[in-house]
């Protein structure tokens, strides 16, 4: 007298021909909105103010491991320390200000390429004679730019 009743098999159930399944359009969305918010932040994040650069052939590399303070001399002649307008006598104040708290800072000069070249010079001078130990005058790499 077999009986074919079997016991209840211990365990999970598996269901056949079912996968598990990871949606990933919600990560591909927000990845992309993230890339929108860099393209449109980055180019606001650009030391100085905005002006048009002149061109080289072969810029000095530079060291980028030091973070250089901004100076720039746009073509109307007004003078801005990083982003904030200031009037030459500020700007010098400012300047010998930072070379006490930070003798080894760097200055980077952005001038305007229709701005006359004296006027970059005297800052230019004005900024050796502070005593900053590197100060660059900030251009366009025309090798590397794209026509």
């Amino acid at each position: 007298m077999g009986s074919n009743v079997q016991a209840p098999s211990r365990g999970k159930k598996r269901r056949a021909g079912v996968a598990p399944d990871i949606n990933v359009t919600p990560l591909v969305d927000v990845v992309l909105v993230l890339l929108i918010i860099f393209m449109v932040v980055t180019p606001q994040m650009e030391a100085g103010v905005s002006v048009t650069l002149p061109s080289i052939r072969n810029p000095d590399q530079g060291n980028g491991s030091l973070e250089p303070t901004t100076v720039t001399l746009t073509k109307d002649g007004k003078f801005f320390f990083e982003k904030e307008e200031r009037t030459v006598e500020a700007l010098m104040t400012e300047l010998k200000a930072l070379h006490a708290a930070k003798p080894d800072n760097r200055v980077v000069l952005k001038a305007d390429k229709e701005l006359g070249y004296g006027k970059v010079r005297e800052l230019f001078k004005a900024c050796q004679d502070i005593g900053f130990p590197g100060v660059s005058l900030q251009v366009i790499d025309v090798a590397n730019r794209q026509s």
